[in-house]
């Protein structure tokens, strides 16, 4: 059995899948917004009553905004704010009472594409979230790739790739640069572009109904964006989630574009809508134990 929870910045799911692969129960509750010790609370409730479904032991894996610090233990690079700088992992499994692996959560997400969605059977995969934020995670052969830094993918704070001269220096990011991918790729980011242009405040989905010069630049933007990542990694498939992931233009626009950045004769990477939708960061989150590992633990509770 596995547990899989995702953190986000307004609720908290946690899933329970068999042996299988099949999700056995599924619940969720509102993040207590601002409050650490709450959010932990929070947590261990949901994942007990997880277990108690389980009906005996089962591993536990948790997919957060940003990261913890390999060298300090502590949170850093969330954009849930209240968790920076606290120790999440160790007062986890303090509260919990046994291992808990945790990623980011667009980790998570591209896990569980790789595992048995859109990318399934596929090499190598990045995958992409286009929401509130703009994350990304890389996976080879199965396994997520990870580095010394715990940032492998995070190609959202990133300078926007070959910038124009109305993109510069580019919009103010939370994380104290200008013109990251994400001021542009994001939600919020194609809505304040859309702003600035024509002084319209609109919803995704009535810029890509209504504003076909604000779409066009953003397909161009992010086919730029990905092409600097397919550059250097070269993947089987680029698999898209987060709420533009729905804007169905981008499978046949970005592609066509992106060939005029990327350093090759043709392009052979595909361009797919995540298969899991939403459930996607919490499914991969529970993938986070491989399966031998998964069989190792359950092994150790029973001797």
């Amino acid at each position: 059995m596995r547990i899989g929870i995702d953190l986000g910045g307004t609720k908290i799911e946690g899933i329970l899948l068999g042996p299988d692969g099949a999700v056995l129960a599924r619940t969720r509750v509102s993040t207590p917004r601002g409050d650490y010790a709450a959010t932990i609370k929070a947590i261990a409730a949901l994942t007990k009553q997880l277990a108690a479904k389980a009906g005996g032991a089962a591993t536990i894996g948790l997919g957060m905004p940003g990261t913890v610090s390999p060298a300090t233990g502590l949170v850093k690079n969330a954009n849930s704010t209240w968790l920076i700088g606290k120790p999440l992992h160790t007062d986890l499994e303090a509260t919990l009472g046994q291992p808990v692996r945790l990623a980011n959560d667009a980790d998570c997400f591209a896990l569980s594409e790789a595992a048995d969605g859109a990318g399934k059977g596929a090499r190598s995969l990045f995958g992409v979230i286009l929401g509130t934020g703009v994350g990304g995670g890389l996976v080879h052969e199965g396994r997520l790739i990870t580095g010394p830094n715990a940032i492998a993918g995070e190609w959202g704070h990133n300078p926007l790739p070959a910038p124009n001269e109305d993109e510069q220096p580019g919009p103010d990011c939370y994380c104290g640069r200008r013109g990251c991918v994400e001021t542009w790729l994001s939600g919020p980011g194609l809505a304040e572009d859309h702003f600035r242009r024509t002084g319209e405040r609109l919803e995704t989905a009535e810029i890509a109904a209504k504003a076909p010069e604000t779409i066009a630049r953003y397909h161009d933007r992010l086919a730029r964006a990905l092409a600097g990542v397919i550059n250097i990694f070269d993947p089987d498939v680029v698999v898209l989630g987060g709420g533009i992931s729905n804007l169905e233009a981008l499978y046949e626009e970005v592609p066509r574009l992106w060939t005029r950045y990327i350093f090759s004769d043709t392009v052979a990477t595909r361009l797919a809508r995540n298969l899991h939708g939403d459930s996607s960061g919490v499914r991969g989150a529970a993938w986070l134990w491989s399966g031998e590992e998964a069989a190792a633990w359950h092994g150790s509770k029973a001797d």
